[in-house]
C-alpha cells in the first residue's frame, strides 16, 4: 500500500488539490526539549486512523489552516512556478553592488574548505528560505538579504551569541523591542521565524532609508547605526570618501559583507568552489495554523506527527512547554504535517493545557510557592528558571500545573507582560550613616560591617582605597548589627564598690549604630541615621 492510500480523506483532499511537499531536511543543533506535562495531568492519546472524517471536523480543520504569506489564497503546488528553482528566483533578484577584495576571497575560501558546513547550513535554510525571499521581494529590497541569516546565524533559529543577540536573525533585546519582538518568559520573538524576518527587514529598510547605501546599511546592522553615521562623520572632516570599504571600522564588520558577496557567489556557481546546493521548489515549506486555546508544546507536536524537535525548529519562539493563545495565535507546521495537525486538533477530546500562569501575590521562596501550586519545589525550580536561595518577589509570574478545575486560558495582558522578579533570601538591608572615626578606610568600614570593600566605595562615590576623614558621613548597607560596647564601670562605682556597697551603677552602653540621630555619640561606630533601603 502506498503512503497516499495510508492518508486520511482530509489529508488525501489537499494533497491531491497541491501536489507533493519534500521530505524534512535532517535537523542540526535542535534546542533541548521542555520539560514534560506534570505526572498528574495524562496527555489525551492521538488518533491517527483513516476513518472518514465527519463533516465538522473538516470545515474545522480547513478553518484552521492558512498560508500566512497569501491569506486566502489556494496553494497549487502543481502550478510551473511552484516548482521552479528557488535559488535561480533568487538569483534573478540580486542588486547589489559587487565586493571583489581580499577579505571576499578570504571568506570564498573558508566556505570551500568546510563543504560539510554548507551542506548543514544550505538545508537548515531550505526551510525558511521561501518565506524570507517572498518578504524581500514584496518590499523590492535586493535579494541577497535574504542570504543574510547564513551570515548571521546559520539558520540556527536558537542561535545565542556572546552579546546576546538571538534568533536567526541576531537580534539585540533593546533592537529586538524597538521593533516590537516580545521577550519575557513565555516567548522570545526574536526565534519567532515570522516575526523576528519582519523585524530584520524593517530594520533593514530604516538603516538603507537613513545612510542611502546598501553596503552602509548592513555595516550598521552589524555594528550599529551610530558607530556608522561617527565613522562617517570622520572622514567627512578629513576629507575621505564615505563608502563602506573607506570607513574604519572593527574588522568583524570589515569582513562583514564580503562574507555575504561569497555567499552570493557561492550561490550564483557552486560548482567553482566544489560545493552543492540542495534543491529548494519556489513554494511554502510551512503554512500557520491558527491556535485558538492554550496547548502543551508537546501535546502539538504530538498532534503534528513530529517529534519534539522538529516541532521546535518551526516555533523556536517558545520559551515555557506551553502555547499560550492569546500571544502566538499560530504555529508553523510543514505542510503535510498542518493537516494533520488541524484533523487532529478538530477532533481532540479532553485538555489541552496542563500548565498555566500564577501571579504570587507576595514575596515568598520557592519552597513556599512550591506548596501554593501543588509541585515539587525542585520542579517549580526548574521550569522557572529559579536559583537557590533567592525569593520571588511579589507580582512575579511563575508557571504552575493547571488544575482541572481551571478552563480560562491565560489572559493576553499576562502572556504579553509576565515577568519574574527575584531577591536574595536573606535579611533586609538597612541603610546606615555613620561618622567616620580617625584612621577610618573604605577596608575598614567594610571590615566593620561585612560588607565588601567595592560596595561602600560605591555607596559614598569613593575609590576602593579611599581614607575617610574624622566626622564624615559614611553611608553603609548592612544587615549586620554592631555589638554594643562593653559595659564600663565609673570611678566613682567602683570607689562605691569598695566601700561594700551592693549594687555597681554601670555606664550607659554605647548607642548600637542602627540607632537614630538623637540617640548617637562621638566615635567611629555612631550613627547619625538608619533607614531602609
Amino acid at each position: 500500500m502506498t503512503l497516499i492510500h495510508r492518508l486520511s480523506p482530509l489529508v488525501l483532499s489537499a494533497l491531491l488539490a497541491a501536489g507533493a511537499t519534500p521530505p524534512l531536511p535532517p535537523l542540526d543543533e535542535a534546542p533541548a526539549p521542555p520539560l514534560s506535562p506534570p505526572a498528574a495531568v495524562a496527555v489525551a492519546s492521538v488518533t491517527t486512523d483513516t476513518a472518514v472524517e465527519p463533516a465538522p471536523v473538516r470545515a474545522l480543520a480547513a478553518k484552521l489552516l492558512e498560508d500566512n504569506l497569501r491569506p486566502g489564497a489556494k496553494i497549487d503546488l502543481d502550478a510551473p512556478e511552484a516548482n521552479a528553482d528557488l535559488w535561480a528566483r533568487i538569483r534573478q533578484g540580486f542588486a547589489l553592488q559587487d565586493l571583489d577584495d581580499d577579505w571576499v576571497r578570504k571568506a570564498e575560501a573558508w566556505y570551500s574548505a568546510r563543504p560539510d558546513y554548507v551542506e548543514r547550513m544550505t538545508t537548515r535554510g531550505s526551510r525558511y528560505l521561501f518565506h524570507i525571499v517572498d518578504e524581500v521581494d514584496k518590499r523590492g529590497m535586493p535579494a541577497e538579504l535574504a542570504l543574510l541569516p547564513f551570515i548571521e546565524s546559520a539558520f540556527v533559529t536558537h542561535a545565542v551569541s556572546s552579546a546576546k543577540a538571538t534568533g536567526m536573525w541576531q537580534f539585540m533585546p533593546a533592537t529586538g523591542r524597538d521593533f516590537d519582538l516580545k521577550q519575557n518568559i513565555f516567548r522570545d520573538d526574536r526565534r519567532d521565524v515570522l516575526a523576528s524576518t519582519r523585524a530584520a527587514l524593517d530594520y533593514l529598510g530604516r538603516l538603507h532609508k537613513m545612510f542611502g547605501d546598501w553596503h552602509l546599511a548592513l555595516a550598521a546592522y552589524n555594528w550599529g547605526q551610530g558607530n556608522v553615521q561617527k565613522a562617517i562623520a570622520r572622514n567627512q572632516r578629513l576629507g575621505l570618501p564615505t563608502d563602506y570599504a573607506s570607513l574604519k571600522m572593527p574588522e568583524e564588520t570589515r569582513y562583514y559583507v564580503p562574507k555575504l558577496q561569497a555567499v552570493k557567489n557561492i550561490v550564483l556557481n557552486p560548482d567553482r568552489y566544489a560545493l552543492s546546493l540542495p534543491p529548494v521548489a519556489n513554494h511554502p515549506y510551512f503554512l500557520s495554523v491558527k491556535i485558538e486555546r492554550d496547548i502543551d508544546v508537546s501535546l502539538a507536536a504530538q498532534l503534528a506527527g513530529l517529534t519534539l524537535e522538529t516541532f521546535q525548529q518551526f516555533n523556536p519562539q517558545m520559551n515555557k512547554p506551553v502555547i499560550l493563545a492569546a500571544a502566538t495565535q499560530q504555529v508553523l507546521l510543514p505542510y503535510d504535517q498542518a493537516s494533520n495537525f488541524a484533523a487532529n486538533l478538530a477532533r481532540h477530546r479532553g485538555p489541552l493545557a496542563s500548565w498555566t500562569a500564577w501571579v504570587v501575590p507576595r514575596t515568598m521562596s520557592a519552597a513556599q510557592a512550591a506548596k501554593r501550586s501543588g509541585m515539587p519545589e525542585s520542579a517549580l525550580r526548574e521550569i522557572n528558571r529559579i536559583p537557590p536561595k533567592m525569593l520571588v518577589k511579589a507580582g512575579s509570574t511563575l508557571l504552575v500545573p493547571r488544575a482541572e478545575h481551571v478552563h480560562d486560558d491565560v489572559s493576553e495582558r499576562l502572556a504579553d507582560t509576565a515577568s519574574l522578579s527575584l531577591a536574595p533570601d536573606a535579611p533586609p538591608l538597612r541603610r546606615v550613616t555613620l561618622k567616620a572615626g580617625k584612621g577610618d578606610t573604605v577596608a575598614v568600614i567594610a571590615a566593620r560591617y561585612k560588607v565588601r570593600a567595592d560596595q561602600v566605595a560605591q555607596w559614598n562615590k569613593v575609590g576602593s582605597s579611599a581614607r575617610f576623614k574624622p566626622g564624615q558621613a559614611v553611608v553603609v548597607y548592612t544587615a549586620f548589627k554592631a555589638k554594643a560596647t562593653p559595659a564600663k564601670t565609673t570611678v566613682a562605682a567602683r570607689a562605691a564598690a569598695k566601700k561594700g556597697k551592693a549594687t555597681v551603677r554601670a555606664a550607659k552602653p554605647a548607642a548600637p549604630p542602627n540607632l537614630a540621630k538623637d540617640r548617637g555619640g562621638k566615635g567611629r561606630n555612631n550613627v547619625v541615621a538608619s533607614a531602609a533601603p
